[in-house]
């Protein structure tokens, strides 16, 4: 696997010969990457096992602060979810609602917006097609707002997120080891990574990521390395500072 290197940029200051390390402060850089698609149980928030009490929300280290700077770079955020908790019977349709719903506000009061979601409430043995790794919710998010598969990328924490990716045609898709990450790296024949991220050897094949991140943090700065555009707005040198 080849491990993380830190996201700097050499640039010549106009008034001087000095040369100066940067760093992206509040990301203003261009993307190639327009869409982000998100797991949610363990990818955004702690994977609580059919979770159907709004009280019961809880974070995941960062993942509030990786989609400010998301929304702050102008990529539009999409939650895609299985939900079998609903078919299976374990929970409601309004239950689901009802955590969506406090889910969506406890977001938007952290700067952070929802493009839109869209959420799959079968169980798996119903054989529907839009339960991940189905391509059901891309297809219908995709005519709702004219996205593009190239433009494109999923995050999650489980190999049906990665396969759905990668039937949807994404440009990437990265698998976190937050939630049942690590499990899924096991059972991909993977090593955890030691870095902030790292890309598998054989991330051609079908089910493997095209890197593996430790977290929401993590996956964003891969992005930024691997789909940024050779022009950054806002910047800061390496202590950080404007």
């Amino acid at each position: 696997m080849r491990a993380a290197s830190p996201l700097r940029v050499q640039i010549k200051c106009r008034c001087s010969d000095i040369r100066k390390t940067i760093q992206p402060c509040r990301v203003r850089a261009s993307l190639d990457i327009k869409n982000i698609f998100l797991d949610r149980d363990g990818t955004i928030i702690e994977d609580r096992h059919y979770l159907c009490h709004p009280r019961e929300i809880r974070f995941l280290p960062g993942a509030v602060l990786a989609m400010q700077t998301m929304t702050q770079a102008g990529c539009r955020l999409f939650v895609v979810t299985n939900q079998s908790g609903i078919g299976r019977g374990y929970f409601s349709l309004t239950d689901y609602q009802r955590v969506h719903e406090r889910l969506l506000e406890l977001l938007a009061v952290r700067g952070v917006q929802i493009q839109d979601s869209a959420f799959c409430p079968h169980a798996p043995e119903k054989g529907c097609s839009c339960r991940k790794p189905g391509t059901g919710m891309w297809e219908k998010l995709c005519a709702r707002h004219g996205l593009l598969a190239r433009e494109s990328v999923m995050l999650g924490d489980k190999k049906d997120d990665i396969l759905f990716g990668q039937a949807c045609g994404f440009r990437a898709s990265m698998l976190l080891c937050t939630g049942k990450g690590r499990k899924t790296l096991a059972q991909l024949g993977l090593e955890p990574t030691l870095s902030q991220w790292s890309e598998p050897c054989s991330r051609a094949l079908p089910g493997i990521p095209a890197a593996v991140a430790r977290d929401l943090p993590a996956a964003w700065s891969w992005l930024q390395q691997r789909y940024a555009n050779a022009s950054l707005g806002h910047a800061c040198n390496s202590a950080g500072e404007p």
